[in-house]
C-alpha cells in the first residue's frame, strides 16, 4: 500500500503540475501566434510542428503567399541540430516606426516601420536555445536567426541552413544559374518547373561554372503568379556568413536555402552570440512596389562612419571600355614570359605600343572629362603586374603601388587636380584576397598620398587559394574589411566580382557601388538579351546600386576594333534611360570620347543627368519587359525620366503628376526614332523640346531594346517662348 506524500511534497509537486499544464498551454497557444505589417497588409504565421521544428506561412491582403515552410539549421559533427525537438520558451513583440536619411539615395528620407515578433525557442534533449526574429512591414517580411549566448552552443559549424520557401503555384521566374563565383549571367524567364530542363543551357562557357545543382538558383529571385502578384526573395546583412542560393524541390516546388561553402565543404562557422543575415520576402500587386522597396535596406544597421562629408556621388568617364572592346591592352607588353620569369625588367621590356594607361592617353580622358562636367576619370592597367596573369602564372600577384613606365602617378595625379577631376584607382586582386589584405594599408596610403579617393576593386579568376568561392563566408568577411578598412582611410569602394550587395551600403556608405551582375562589358563578349535591363532593377538593385557602366553610342564593336564583332544589344535612347533606370550614385559613361563627340545631342542627357537624388517616382513596370522611372535631382526642382524596353514594341503613357502644380517646365525628350530597333537600326533617335506640367500626359513609342529619356528642367517664360506644350 503507498503511503501518502508529506503536504509539502504533495503541493511541490501540483505546483509542478500546474506549470507544466500552464508552460504546454502558453506553447500552444504561442505555437500559432501572428505578426501582422503595420497596414495589415501582410500577415505571418508562426507554429510547431509536432517534432518541433518551426513553421511559418505569409499572406498578402489575404492571399497565400508562402505556404508552410519549415526552418531551421543542420550542424556539423553535432548529434542535435537547430532545426527540430524545440518547444516555444517566449515571445516578445515590438513596434518600430522612424525615418532616416540615407547619405546617397534614390530618396532623401527613409521611412523604417515595422511589427516584429521574436520567439525564443528551447530545445530540451541538448539544453540550448534559439529565436528566430520576425519582421513585418508594409512591404513584405524578413527574419533572422538568433543565437543568443548560453554554456551547450558557443562555438558549431554548419553543415546546411534548412529554411524554405514554399511557392502555392509554377510561378514564373526571372533566374539565373546557382553559382558560388559569379552572377555575370543573362537572366531565364520560365515557370519554376523549367528550370532543371533549362539550367544547363543557362550556363554559358564564358562565365564560372561551379553550379551546384540543375535547380539552384541565386538571389535576388524575383517572380509573379498566375494571379498578378509579383514576389521576391532574397537576403539582408550579409555579414559574417556565407551567401544564400536557392535549392528548388521541382516536384513539390519548394524553395530551400543553399549555403556557399568553402574549400572543406563548411558552410559557416558560428561563435555564439551571433545573428545570420535577413532571409527577406517583399510581395505586391503592383509591381512598382517591388523596384521601390527599401526594405533590404532598412534591414541593415545605421551607419558606422558618422563624417560623411568625404562620400560623393560622382560621375565619371574611364580607360576601361577600349581595352573591354580589345582596342588597347591592361598589360604594358606582350613579352610576357621573360618578363614573368624575371629575364627582363619591366623598365627594359619592349612596350606592345597598345597600353591603354600611358600618360598622354590618361590626359585626353581628363581633358574630355574635365570639358564635359565630369567629376572623376577612371584608369584601369596602371600598375605592373598584369604580365603575370596573362601569362597564366601560378602567382597572380599585384603590389598596386608600381606604375609601368609609361604611367606617370604624380605628374597625372597633378594634372587631375588642376583639371578639378578625381582619378578613380583600380586594384585587380586577380582572385588573391591574402595577397590584397597584406597589401591593403601601403596601398590606400599610396592612395591617399597622391590624392585619389575612390578605387575599383576586381576579382576576376578563380579564388586562391584553390578550392574557395568568391561568396563563401571567408571572402564575405573579406570584402567587409575592405570597405572598413577603406572607410578609415576616407576611401570610397566600387567592388567589382564581389559578393552582391545586401543593403550593407547603408552602414557602410563609403560602399559607393558594386557590379555583381552582368554589365555593360558583356555587350563586348557576344551580348545581352535586350530586356536584360528591365530585369536587373527586381533582382541585383534591391540590395544596393550597381555600376553597369552604361552609355555607348557605338553598337557595332567592329568599328572600335576589327577583331571584336559583338554588338551593344540597345538603341542610344535606352543607353540614356539607363542612368535613371538603374540607379547608382557611381555612374559611369562608359564609352570612348570620340564616340560621345559624334553625337553632341544625345550626349548632352549624361552632361545634364544627377546622380543624387531627393525623390524617385515609379511610372511603369513590369519585370522583363519595361520599367520608367522619374527622380527628382537633390536639391533642385529638376526632374529626370528614364524608360527601358525590352524585346517588343510598345508605347508608354505617363503623366507628370510629380511635378509641382501650377509651374511649367522645359522638357527634353530623347526617344527612338521611326523604325529603330537594338539590332538593326540602333542609334537612330529623335529629340525634342516641349512645355510640360503637372497636368501633362505623354504616349511615347519604344522600339525593342529601346526606350526614352527626358531632362526636365525648372524655366521662365523667356526660356519657354515658341515651345509648344506636350
Amino acid at each position: 500500500m503507498l503511503k501518502p506524500l508529506p503536504l509539502r511534497v504533495s503541493r511541490i509537486l501540483t505546483a509542478g503540475i500546474c506549470l507544466s499544464v500552464s508552460f504546454v498551454l502558453f506553447s500552444f497557444t504561442a505555437l500559432s501566434q501572428q505578426l501582422r505589417s503595420p497596414s495589415g497588409n501582410f500577415r505571418m504565421d508562426f507554429s510547431l510542428t509536432k517534432d518541433g521544428t518551426p513553421v511559418y506561412r505569409l499572406f498578402y491582403k489575404g492571399r497565400e503567399v508562402i505556404r508552410p515552410s519549415r526552418l531551421g539549421l543542420a550542424l556539423k559533427n553535432d548529434s542535435f541540430s537547430l532545426y527540430d525537438g524545440f518547444v516555444v520558451a517566449d515571445s516578445v513583440r515590438a513596434s518600430h516606426d522612424e525615418s532616416w536619411k540615407p547619405v546617397w539615395g534614390e530618396v532623401k528620407t527613409i521611412t523604417n516601420r515595422y511589427n516584429e515578433l521574436a520567439m525564443v525557442l528551447s530545445q530540451p534533449r541538448a539544453r540550448r536555445k534559439m529565436l528566430i526574429r520576425f519582421r513585418a512591414f508594409d512591404d513584405g517580411l524578413g527574419f533572422r536567426y538568433e543565437f543568443p549566448a548560453q554554456d551547450n552552443l558557443v562555438y558549431f559549424v554548419i553543415r546546411e541552413e534548412k529554411t524554405q520557401f514554399a511557392m502555392t503555384g509554377d510561378h514564373t521566374a526571372f533566374w539565373i544559374p546557382g553559382d558560388y563565383d559569379t552572377q555575370e549571367y543573362d537572366y531565364t524567364t520560365s515557370r519554376l518547373s523549367a528550370i532543371r530542363r533549362l539550367h544547363d543551357r543557362a550556363v554559358t562557357p564564358n562565365v564560372s561554372q561551379t553550379v551546384f545543382s540543375p535547380t539552384g538558383v541565386q538571389t535576388s529571385l524575383m517572380m509573379k503568379t498566375d494571379d498578378g502578384l509579383y514576389l521576391n526573395i532574397h537576403e539582408a546583412a550579409l555579414v559574417n556568413y556565407p551567401c544564400m542560393h536557392l535549392n528548388l524541390d521541382d516536384r513539390n516546388l519548394v524553395f530551400e536555402s543553399w549555403l556557399t561553402p568553402d574549400a572543406r565543404g563548411d558552410k559557416g562557422y558560428i561563435q555564439a552570440p551571433s545573428v545570420t543575415p535577413w532571409r527577406t520576402i517583399i510581395a505586391s500587386d503592383d509591381a512598382r512596389d517591388i523596384v521601390a522597396s527599401k526594405m533590404i535596406y532598412n534591414l541593415n544597421e545605421p551607419s558606422r562612419i558618422t563624417d560623411t562629408s568625404w562620400i560623393r556621388p560622382m560621375k565619371y568617364m574611364g580607360v576601361w571600355w577600349e581595352m573591354i572592346t580589345g582596342r588597347s591592352t591592361w598589360a604594358y607588353t606582350n613579352d610576357f614570359s621573360s618578363v614573368v620569369l624575371g629575364q627582363t625588367d619591366y623598365r627594359d621590356a619592349k612596350p606592345n605600343g597598345r597600353h591603354g594607361a600611358n600618360t598622354a592617353n590618361v590626359k585626353k580622358y581628363i581633358d574630355f572629362a574635365a570639358d564635359n562636367g565630369f567629376d572623376g576619370v577612371l584608369v584601369e592597367g596602371w600598375n605592373v603586374g598584369w604580365e603575370d596573369w596573362f601569362g597564366n602564372m601560378k602567382e597572380r600577384v599585384f603590389d598596386f603601388v608600381t606604375p609601368y613606365p609609361d604611367f606617370d602617378v604624380a605628374g597625372l595625379s597633378q594634372y587631375a587636380k588642376s583639371r578639378h577631376i578625381r582619378l578613380i584607382m583600380h586594384h585587380e586582386t586577380s582572385g588573391s584576397p591574402r595577397n590584397y589584405e597584406r597589401c591593403l594599408d601601403t596601398a590606400f596610403k599610396f592612395m591617399k598620398r597622391y590624392g585619389y579617393d575612390a578605387v575599383k576593386t576586381g576579382y576576376v579568376g578563380n579564388i586562391i587559394p584553390a578550392g574557395e568561392n568568391h561568396y563563401n563566408q571567408w571572402m564575405v568577411n573579406h570584402y567587409q574589411y575592405v570597405v572598413e578598412k577603406a572607410a578609415s582611410y576616407h576611401i570610397m569602394v566600387n567592388g567589382h566580382e564581389a559578393v552582391r550587395p545586401t543593403g550593407l551600403a547603408r552602414t557602410w556608405p563609403n560602399m559607393i557601388g558594386n557590379e555583381s551582375a552582368r554589365g555593360t562589358e558583356y555587350q563586348a563578349f557576344g551580348g545581352s538579351k535586350p530586356n536584360h535591363v528591365t530585369i536587373l532593377p527586381f533582382t541585383r538593385l534591391l540590395g544596393g546600386p550597381m555600376d553597369y557602366t552604361p552609355g555607348i553610342f557605338e553598337m557595332d564593336l567592329s568599328k572600335i576594333n576589327p577583331n571584336n564583332n559583338s554588338h551593344v544589344n540597345s538603341t542610344i535612347a535606352n543607353q540614356l534611360a539607363l542612368y535613371v533606370t538603374m540607379y547608382s550614385p557611381l555612374q559611369m559613361a562608359a564609352d570612348l570620347p570620340e564616340n560621345y563627340q559624334r553625337f553632341p545631342d544625345a550626349f548632352q542627357f549624361i552632361k545634364d543627368v544627377a546622380v543624387d537624388w531627393d525623390d524617385s517616382k515609379y511610372l511603369e513596370a513590369e519585370p522583363g519587359k519595361y520599367l520608367t522611372v522619374a527622380r527628382n535631382a537633390k536639391g533642385s526642382g529638376n526632374w529626370f525620366v528614364g524608360s527601358v524596353n525590352g524585346d517588343s514594341v510598345r508605347t508608354s503613357e505617363i503623366g507628370f503628376s510629380f511635378l509641382a502644380p501650377g509651374r511649367k517646365y522645359l522638357a527634353t525628350i530623347y526617344a527612338d526614332a521611326p523604325g529603330a530597333h537594338y539590332r538593326t537600326n540602333p542609334q537612330a533617335y529623335t529629340i525634342r523640346k516641349v512645355v510640360v506640367t503637372a497636368r501633362s500626359r505623354m504616349r511615347q513609342l519604344c522600339a525593342p531594346g529601346g526606350g526614352y529619356a527626358i531632362s526636365i528642367f525648372e524655366a521662365d517664360a523667356a526660356s519657354l517662348k515658341g515651345l509648344r506644350a506636350l
